[in-house]
């Protein structure tokens, strides 16, 4: 497994102060197709959504604002493309059911709409070396989870790569290639800040995370790492 290590490109830090991450790796992980206990938190966490926001407000909550703003400034309509916490807050209030795909992915979705942050998912075994989170370069392409064609990226556009790959369009699209599925046995978390989102509510989101992820897979986290590191 990997060292729990996150880099960031000095382009990407001038560019958005106060930009970091939590991350860990959640190991030993026993992925079903669903869980009874589940599926109650889902039932649980639509009521607790209703009461925090209504359709014509989500726009104006700081956190998404703070999601939105960075969308524009690489490039991205967060009208047309939504960031992925706040278009499951917005599937909820619109009277949407929560996707059901295994009971990892179903756990991180749900921490990410309690939370209200982006949170980025990976298959630890799936990874090479550290992590870097830097500006794309022209030319480079990405295939995304539920992309028929890869992507052509943009000069602007943020990333997440490995050593070999690019894993994510920061933040809000994971690679087809490191997904978890239910043969995934360590997943790596990262949950994704922005400029106007405070470190603690980054370390917030990784640690509901994590919690839902030991309860419903029976795995195993040492808890978080920020980055940068102060």
């Amino acid at each position: 497994l990997l060292k729990d290590t996150m880099k960031f490109s000095q382009e990407v830090l001038d560019a958005f102060p106060g930009i970091g991450v939590a991350e860990g790796n959640i190991r030993s992980v026993q992925i079903a197709q669903e869980s009874a206990g589940l599926e109650t938190l889902k039932r649980e966490t639509i009521q607790e959504v209703k009461s925090r926001y209504t359709l014509e407000q989500v726009k104006d909550d700081p956190v998404f604002r703070a999601y939105r703003d960075f969308f524009w400034s690489v490039g991205v309509d967060p009208t047309k493309t939504r960031p992925a916490s706040e278009a499951l807050v917005r599937r909820i209030l619109s009277g949407g059911k929560l996707p059901r795909i295994n009971t990892a992915v179903d756990s991180y979705n749900l921490a990410s709409a309690r939370s209200g942050l982006p949170i980025a998912a990976f298959d630890s075994d799936a990874l090479t070396g550290d992590l870097t989170l830097r500006f794309a370069n022209n030319g480079e392409s990405f295939l995304g989870i539920g992309m028929e064609k890869q992507v052509v990226l943009q000069k602007n556009q943020v990333i997440m790569t490995d050593e070999k790959q690019i894993v994510a369009i920061y933040p809000y699209r994971d690679s087809d290639t490191t997904k978890v599925t239910a043969e995934t046995r360590n997943i790596r978390i990262i949950t994704c800040g922005v400029p106007g989102i405070g470190r603690e509510l980054v370390s917030g989101a990784f640690d509901l995370c994590a919690k839902y992820l030991e309860k419903y897979t029976g795995g195993m986290s040492k808890g978080a790492e920020i980055f940068p590191k102060k």
